[in-house]
């Protein structure tokens, strides 16, 4: 162990806020003008880049999330179709039941404590209303 390696030389550091310089507000205390992400997104924004400008807590500090400036926000990018189609598949993989039923659902399926859907898992019949039905088979591949 060399002689700087002590706890005194450890000190915890915040990225966005190294010196302890960002205000901190409490619920639905920040003024005009900060959001965030997710009320940027509503709003049709997104950060853009930026650092956070603030920090909002509640819960005594437990819980808190970053304040973007709205003036510095940029708008939102358009969706694709390549991206669409992407977290299409991805909502596929958690929505289908690897199970004999092999149906898509419109909720997750509870792979990790399940590992199937409730129909496939113990019996309990599934609300035809709560999953998709099986895609038609395409023309083309006829």
């Amino acid at each position: 162990m060399h002689a700087h390696d002590t706890d005194e030389d450890l000190v915890d550091v915040n990225p966005h806020n190294p010196d302890g310089s960002l205000p901190v507000f409490r619920w639905r205390q920040a003024g005009p003008g900060l959001a965030t992400r997710r009320q940027l997104r509503e709003m049709g924004l997104r950060p853009g880049g930026q650092e956070p400008a603030a920090r909002i807590e509640c819960r005594g500090g437990k819980r808190f999330a970053w304040l973007y400036r709205t003036d510095l926000a940029k708008p939102k990018r358009p969706m694709t179709l390549a991206k669409e189609a992407a977290l299409d598949k991805a909502m596929a993989a958690r929505q289908t039941c690897p199970g004999p039923c092999g149906r898509r659902y419109f909720h997750c399926i509870p792979l990790k404590t399940l590992g199937s859907c409730l129909e496939c898992h113990d019996g309990t019949p599934a609300d035809p209303a709560s999953y998709t039905a099986p895609p038609a088979p395409h023309l083309l591949a006829a």
